[in-house]
């Protein structure tokens, strides 16, 4: 039997937002599409009716799926049919299962899946907003228990101006790009990248994306009393509390000991054979609940972590709150690569390489939206070896591009342009040893190794994380958490940024929310370090970018030439750009627009050739010298190419400032020599002075 088809309207940010629900697919536990403009999202929502054995974490999956029919464009592979996701699909999966994640209960073990496809997407309407709330209303208006609704906006930037859900041309010139997610009291997840964007500002842009927030969450918390189901009971895994108060009063002194320590190593050391007295005594008491034992340790350990923390302001390692772990910069780790820079941070160790490369070496991207490549790539590799474990790699996973994403946007904004710098770079971190805050320690290891790269970055970025823990109304935060403050804590609040403002945040929060309060003193605490990193550890390092690149670095130049003149450059066949480059042993890119790009490992060699290429594009002009090359003599005077196909001819009287009375005396084909243009006839040629050019250039000697 179908379900009634319902439709419900609302405005979101000045526009209209459509939800259908009970049209499609109906085996689902729930389900709907939204609409808003002509971007159409559905998500679909599905429980397993029994928990999953064996596991002690709640199963949730949350897949965003692109579409490209939904901007009218087949698939470039070879099958011609969608692969594996892409990075802004990975993305935006995560940016949906973080702030959805907590607020599923923890004792459920059932299976859930959430699928965010993307039907339509127009260019100015997101489809990742929309999938957001899409994804909210499924799991609200199911039988799935969730503690909803929530619901996200984007928030832009422009002229000093804060704009809710930016259309395509104000993102484009937007100094903000913010994604909050919230419910009707808090802020549940923040995203953002920015153009060194003070504190005031961001928590503003912040609040302003909230109060359109708190909008949606009643429109959907209508949607939801009208249409949603009850929720569905479930077998809780809650831990007994008699086993674990058993196990507490068993090992709490011992594990205290164990934990009391700012070494991993140490602490895993002391940590097991705990572990297996605890097993060695209550497997028997407690037959086939070892995974539930488990658990017990694991919340043993969290509450002693959180009562230190929290009554006692106390952390494993001996620091104060608001105190950073021990720090170290280094920079020319490696010789060869184009730049290096090792950022350490307690037991968290990053190294990051640089490479720099042509504008063709950009990435190209296959999605839905307008971006099309990108030419600074950074990317996270997290082996298993960092946290001393033995396993496979089995490439990047979600968390690895994630992690890299970060790192990427806290160094975009302050890149130069491709005028300024011609070239593509890439950036990979290697994890060599992970204690928490490896994505920050990336952003730290990019800026040494960009700058020792000589990358002329507009200011270096630090990266630093921010915790908190939470107990009813009392909350503290701490800055710089290492893995056990993580693992046990509410919140990983990283913030990127410069002296002058934010460039990236991400928060991932395993609670219900933030305050403004809360917000607030993250973004205070992370400044403060953020400053003290820059200053006091990566500036002595490196004080400045370097005024050169690698002599192992391609050299590069660039210029613009006129759309009408690129014909001539590339020549019939591209013959005159394939000569330009055999000889002058470069690479050149043009760009339909008239960017031209020489590449190669000598300079000399990228001068001369960029040398070539504004002579083809330019006309010659009366009184210019140029350096050019003997084609064929005559009895009057010799004929000498100014770039290809471009001739003139030096009569024999121009050759030199005494009388020749051969013109073999003083040059020979394959020579190169320098030439004065002193005319160009009603018919194009052009006729040259050799003598006037050596005069002109000794006199400019003379004068230096």
């Amino acid at each position: 039997m179908a379900h009634e088809v319902r439709t419900f309207e609302t405005t979101f940010a000045g526009r209209k937002l459509v939800v259908e629900t009970g049209k499609t697919s109906e085996l689902t536990n729930g389900s709907c599409w939204v609409r808003y403009g002509e971007t159409v999202v559905m998500a679909n929502v599905t429980a397993s009716a029994k928990p999953r054995d064996g596991i002690d974490f709640f199963p949730l999956s949350v897949d965003y799926e692109e579409k490209l029919y939904s901007v009218g464009k087949i698939p470039g592979s070879f099958l011609k049919r969608e692969g594996r996701p892409t990075e802004k699909a990975i993305l935006t999966s995560r940016m949906i299962d973080r702030p959805i994640r907590p607020l599923f209960p923890k004792d459920m073990r059932n299976d859930v899946s959430v699928v965010v496809t993307v039907l339509a997407s127009d260019v100015d309407n997101s489809p990742e907003i929309a999938g957001f709330i899409a994804a909210s209303i499924a799991i609200n208006i199911s039988d799935i228990p969730f503690a909803g609704p929530i619901a996200a906006i984007s928030v832009g930037l422009v002229d000093g101006e804060i704009v809710l859900n930016p259309i395509t041309a104000q993102r484009e010139v937007s100094d903000l790009n913010l994604t909050v997610a919230g419910s009707a009291d808090k802020i549940v997840m923040i995203e953002a990248g920015a153009n060194e964007v003070p504190n005031d500002v961001m928590l503003n842009a912040i609040a302003a994306g909230h109060e359109e927030i708190k909008k949606m969450v009643a429109f959907i918390s209508d949607i939801q009393k009208e249409i949603g189901k009850p929720k569905f009971e479930f077998n809780s895994m809650e831990v007994p509390t008699d086993m674990f108060d058993a196990i507490y009063d068993f090992a709490a002194d011992r594990v205290k000991v164990a934990l009391d320590t700012n070494d991993k190593n140490v602490r895993d050391e002391r940590l097991q054979p705990i572990v297996d007295d605890i097993h060695a005594k209550f497997d028997e008491v407690y037959p086939e609940q070892e995974a539930v034992i488990d658990e017990c340790i694991y919340k043993l350990q969290k509450k002693i972590v959180r009562r230190w923390l929290l009554d006692e302001q106390k952390r494993v390692d001996g620091r104060g709150m608001d105190e950073i772990r021990p720090l170290a910069a280094e920079v020319d780790l490696l010789p060869r690569v184009h730049g290096s820079g090792m950022f350490t941070r307690g037991q968290t160790q990053v190294l990051t390489v640089a490479t720099l490369g042509p504008v063709s070496d950009a990435q190209f991207l296959d999605g839905i939206d307008e971006d099309v490549e990108k030419r600074y790539m950074h990317q996270y590799n997290f082996p298993s070896y960092s946290v001393g474990e033995t396993r496979p790699s089995r490439g990047p996973g979600r968390r690895e591009i994630g992690h890299g994403a970060l790192a990427e946007k806290a160094l975009v904004p302050v890149l130069p342009s491709v005028d300024e710098f011609p070239y593509a770079m890439r950036l990979v971190s290697e994890v060599l040893s992970s204690n928490g805050s490896t994505s920050q320690a990336s952003i730290c290891g990019s800026t040494l190794a960009l700058m020792a790269a000589g990358v002329p970055i507009k200011a270096p970025v630090a990266g630093i994380s921010c915790g908190l823990i939470t107990e009813g109304d009392r909350w503290m935060t701490m800055v710089d958490i290492q893995g056990l403050e993580d693992f046990f804590g509410d919140m990983d609040f990283k913030v990127g940024g410069t002296h002058k403002g934010i460039t990236a945040i991400q928060v991932d929060i395993k609670i219900d929310g933030l305050t403004m309060d809360i917000i607030a003193e993250a973004f205070e605490k992370t400044e403060k370090a953020r400053k003290y990193i820059l200053d006091d550890i990566m500036l002595k390092a490196i004080p400045a970018p370097r005024d050169h690149v690698s002599k192992y670095a391609p050299k590069m130049k660039s210029t613009t030439i006129a759309t009408d003149k690129i014909r001539e450059v590339i020549g019939t066949g591209g013959k005159v750009i394939q000569k330009i480059c055999a000889e002058c042993d470069v690479k050149i890119d043009i760009t339909e627009d008239g960017k031209v790009f020489v590449l190669g490992i000598d300079q000399e060699n990228v001068d001369r050739a960029m040398y070539i290429v504004e002579t083809i594009a330019k006309d010659p002009e009366v009184g210019a010298i140029y350096k050019g090359r003997v084609t064929r003599l005559m009895n009057f005077g010799a004929f000498v190419e100014i770039a290809p196909g471009k001739e003139g001819l030096v009569h024999i009287s121009k050759l030199e400032n005494h009388r020749v009375e051969k013109v073999e005396d003083v040059v020979q084909p394959g020579d190169e020599v320098y030439v004065k243009v002193t005319e160009i006839d009603d018919q194009g040629r052009i006729n040259l002075s050799r003598k006037d050019a050596m005069n002109d250039i000794a006199k400019k000697n003379a004068q230096a």
